[in-house]
């Protein structure tokens, strides 16, 4: 038969040449291999591969962006890799890179469930707009420095009201010529809490103060005293409310009457 064509290695046979092709074929036998390996391996050049059958299948059934054990590591179309496991970790440009001292174990502590709400054993975040929920966690040994408190204003109030320590420390409502209760809610359970809470013409409404929800209070305010004081009609006064065991009772104290 004649001499086979072929451009690739898998198109070779390797049943040729017959044995009873003419021996005038062989040499063109011989310039079809070589011109085979030299379309096939077309950038080796002149340096010797020393590649072991081993290494080369560390490529064997590689998935790209896929860590598998003992195989090549080929990241996909976006550069990325499934898993890594390393003993060690450097960040930045080549010669100038940091190593990464934290443990894994460290490094997790950054996983936490929302930003801005603190978690134990987690570090603590701030929200998009710089806000940090402690979640009535304890923050210990703090300095304070520039310390500000929350302002809520309630707004006049006809009927029924709260003042929600949730909503701030400081708090300003305006009354009118009502009779209602008005509750202290929300203080951390069996700890100490504070409110400031400045009245707006007072003294037209008659108020019942309570140590919890204005619909369903557990204990009268207890008034420095003995009862509440008298509000002016027509101005400011300041009062302040103080509780030792969460809310269960507040007392209370006017820091300020007729103030305007």
């Amino acid at each position: 038969m004649g001499v086979e064509t072929a451009t690739f290695i898998s198109q070779l046979s390797a049943t040729n040449p017959l044995g009873t092709d003419p021996i005038s074929e062989g040499d063109n036998q011989i310039r079809l291999v070589k011109d085979v390996l030299q379309k096939q391996f077309t950038t080796l050049g002149a340096a010797a591969v020393t590649t072991t059958a081993g290494e080369i299948n560390v490529l064997d059934a590689v998935t790209a962006g896929t860590a598998a054990a003992s195989k090549a590591v080929v990241l996909d179309s976006n550069a990325a890799v499934n898993a890594v496991k390393t003993a060690a970790l450097h960040i930045g440009a080549s010669g100038s890179e940091t190593a990464v001292t934290a443990t894994g174990a460290e490094l997790n502590y950054n996983d936490i469930t929302t930003l801005g709400t603190v978690e134990a054993s987690k570090v603590v975040t701030a929200t998009a707009a710089g806000l940090v929920n402690h979640a009535d966690l304890v923050v210990g040994r703090a300095q304070m420095k520039d310390y500000h408190e929350t302002i809520n204003d309630i707004g006049t109030i006809t009927a029924a009201a709260n003042a929600d320590l949730e909503d701030g420390n400081v708090q300003y409502v305006t009354m009118t010529a009502n009779t209602f209760n008005f509750g202290l809610t929300n203080a951390l359970a069996s700890q100490s809490s504070s409110l400031t809470l400045m009245v707006t013409n007072g003294g037209l409404a008659t108020v019942t103060w309570l140590s919890g929800a204005h619909d369903g209070g557990g204990n009268a305010v207890d008034w420095a005293g003995g009862s509440a004081p008298d509000l002016t009609s027509s101005g400011i006064d300041a009062l302040v409310f103080t509780t030792i065991n969460g809310g269960t009772q507040w007392y209370g104290f006017p820091a300020g009457i007729d103030l305007s």
